[in-house]
């Protein structure tokens, strides 16, 4: 049994993950943590885990490197897609992956790094852009406003906060959210918020709404 500890600010990153994982047999988390001070506390109780930890959470990766180690545990650093690891710190690491990584290859870095390989995820970003059809089909599918929509999805707002942020209501957003179901194929918001990150180029479009909406609320 692989034992993960799971680190990460961004509650959609940790919920998609645990989604994942919680499919594997040899898989089990026994520690969700939202920032760095939790994950070094987690560490004071837990120890021979894999621990999955972000950059998000600005951590003291020096410090949270020489904790995992005291432990006799292995670490796997999740980086944001464009963000570059200095040759220093990827010495330390028995691992390092993108936020976009598959879920088959998350688990396939999982069990390898479980057994001792390390392993590196560096993915052509420009490349992956380019070739993302999906992706671009589906930015081109939906409307302004249901890109502003996705962009709040991701961001973990409620229907309630949607409806107020865009002056409307909630069975407006509920109508909204059934036709990006329909153009993305996903079946529920966290299903959205995956794939919405999953695939780049509409990640960037929801971004850019997102930024757009904020604008016009200040």
């Amino acid at each position: 049994m692989n034992r993960l500890i799971l680190a990460d600010n961004q509650a959609i990153f940790r919920s998609g993950a645990a989604r994942i994982l919680a499919m594997e047999d040899d898989m089990r988390i026994v520690a969700q943590c939202e920032d760095a001070s939790r994950l070094m506390a987690a560490l004071d109780h837990i120890g021979g885990v894999i621990v999955l930890f972000s950059t998000s959470m600005q951590p003291d990766i020096e410090a949270v490197l020489a904790r995992i180690r005291e432990t006799g545990s292995r670490a796997i650093l999740v980086t944001e897609n464009t963000e570059e690891v200095t040759a220093g710190v990827a010495e330390q690491l028995d691992g390092i992956i993108c936020r976009n990584i598959s879920g088959t290859d998350l688990i396939d870095s999982l069990r390898r790094v479980s057994r001792g390989t390390r392993y590196i995820h560096h993915p052509n970003i420009t490349a992956m852009a380019a070739m993302d059809s999906v992706g671009a089909r589906v930015r081109d599918q939906l409307t302004p406003k249901e890109m502003q929509i996705v962009a709040l999805i991701v961001q973990g707002c409620k229907n309630k906060d949607i409806a107020n942020q865009l002056n409307t209501k909630e069975q407006v957003i509920k109508n909204y959210l059934r036709s990006i179901y329909d153009k993305t194929g996903v079946s529920d918001r966290l299903e959205l918020a995956l794939f919405t990150l999953h695939h780049r180029v509409l990640a960037d479009a929801a971004a850019k709404a997102g930024n757009l909406l904020q604008k016009k609320s200040a």
